[in-house]
């Protein structure tokens, strides 16, 4: 019996993974492939990666998938090499050739000032293979059709465009930028700069703020724990998560007492702490447990978010003293 026909336990679980996803593979078939591995009941990924990029994909089981939004709004850091004088249909190695351009052999110098002019905020034209909707139909399902419609410029910021291996013809780019940047159309539009044509022919996701730097966890790696021992292998799996709130590093953190830890957890609101500035707080009950988010007001009262689900019966009766 196939993987997709076999019956298996499926069991909550929270946490966050860090999957390197290889190449050849979409998203969706990781996320599938992963959840089936785990055996988790839900469970969603941050941010698509083309079946041509390898790299970081976050996902999220069980209750961290309520705070994927937030990964989904970061930075993200990616190396790709390009190759000048080819355009392809897709922007990518993946795609047909459709023009050649005979200019010849770019110079670094030059090739360093055309990523100057795209470092900053830019105006992008979203690629037609790319998942965007017009008119309710993606954009790559027109462009299999073979139409090509008007799509409209897109704000995004190139935090930093860096040349990390020259070549005339390959070189290699590290590209740190905002959310909806497509890195295809990047290169196109550094192309465009030195009157040439260009696509991407590898790309690989490093980072997705707040994690860079972090390791990351291959397909082999889980199949090789998902392999173990009946009474082991899910406590390896699980071995492999970060918790929740690591997706949230940089907030500042209310710690609350019992009353106020079941109050803002039934989704009301208490007084902030004393000198507790407004603005979006991480929230933390006794013994450093993970609640949520909240928002402190100007009116100094602390409102909760968005909140893990917690079985009533497993709230630490003491949190209700005083109430």
């Amino acid at each position: 019996m196939s993987e997709a026909g076999l019956r298996r336990p499926r069991r909550a679980l929270d946490g966050l993974l860090l999957l390197d996803k290889p190449t050849g593979m979409t998203s969706n078939a990781a996320l599938q492939r992963v959840k089936w591995l785990f055996q988790a009941r839900k469970a969603g990924h941050t941010g698509s990666l083309d079946p041509l990029a390898s790299g970081m994909l976050p996902i999220c089981f069980g209750e961290a998938t309520k705070f994927a939004g937030y990964l989904l709004d970061a930075d993200k850091t990616y190396r790709v090499q390009a190759r000048f004088g080819i355009r392809t249909d897709t922007g990518d190695s993946e795609g047909r050739p459709v023009e050649t351009h005979g200019r010849p052999p770019i110079g670094v110098v030059e090739l360093e000032a055309a990523m100057a002019a795209l470092t900053g905020p830019v105006q992008q034209v979203p690629p037609m293979y790319s998942a965007l909707k017009q008119h309710g139909q993606r954009l790559y399902a027109i462009a299999r059709a073979g139409r090509e419609v008007p799509r409209a410029p897109r704000a995004v910021w190139i935090r930093e465009f860096i040349l990390e291996a020259y070549d005339p013809v390959t070189p290699v780019f590290r590209v740190r930028c905002s959310k909806g940047t497509y890195i295809r159309t990047l290169i196109e539009d550094v192309a465009r700069h030195l009157g040439t044509l260009a696509h991407v022919v590898a790309l690989r996701r490093l980072a997705v703020e707040p994690f860079g730097g972090q390791a990351m966890v291959t397909l082999p790696e889980i199949e090789a724990c998902a392999a173990g021992p009946a009474g082991e292998a899910l406590a390896a799996l699980d071995g492999l998560l970060q918790p929740l709130q690591d997706a949230l590093p940089g907030w500042p953190v209310v710690c609350l007492d019992g009353p106020s830890a079941l109050r803002v957890s039934r989704g009301g609101p208490v007084p902030a702490p004393a000198g507790q500035a407004p603005g979006p707080v991480r929230l933390c009950g006794p013994g450093d447990s993970f609640l949520g988010v909240g928002e402190v007001g100007a009116d100094g009262i602390l409102r909760p978010r968005r909140l893990v689900a917690r079985d009533p019966h497993e709230i630490p009766a003491e949190w209700a003293t005083g109430l």
